[in-house]
């Protein structure tokens, strides 16, 4: 009883993240809408932040996700991604994951 009571619990949580997740990205679409850097950073602070706990929810560690993003630059660099072409983005990002 007290196992289901806590896989209940934890996609609870998970379902509550998930529901951050949108929030966050609504509140980002108005502060670009109304121009606020203010409300622009704190949105994708609190878009990613979500985006970690969650993952860390679903089992993957904060290392392992820091990980499988340098990963996922490098790949989308290898293949030409117009951000990387043109504005050298995913190697900037790429940098800065790796220098933390």
């Amino acid at each position: 009883m007290e196992r289901e009571l806590d896989v209940a619990t934890r996609a609870k949580l998970i379902e509550w993240l998930k529901t951050e997740l949108l929030d966050q990205v609504s509140r980002l679409f108005k502060a670009m809408w109304d121009g606020s850097a203010l409300r622009i950073s704190d949105s994708l602070a609190g878009l990613i932040a979500s985006g970690y706990i969650l993952g860390r929810r679903l089992g993957v560690p904060y290392r392992e996700l820091d990980h499988a993003i340098a990963e996922k630059l490098a790949k989308l660099k290898q293949e030409g991604h117009q951000l990387e072409d043109q504005y050298m983005d995913l190697s900037a990002l790429e940098d800065h994951i790796r220098k933390r």
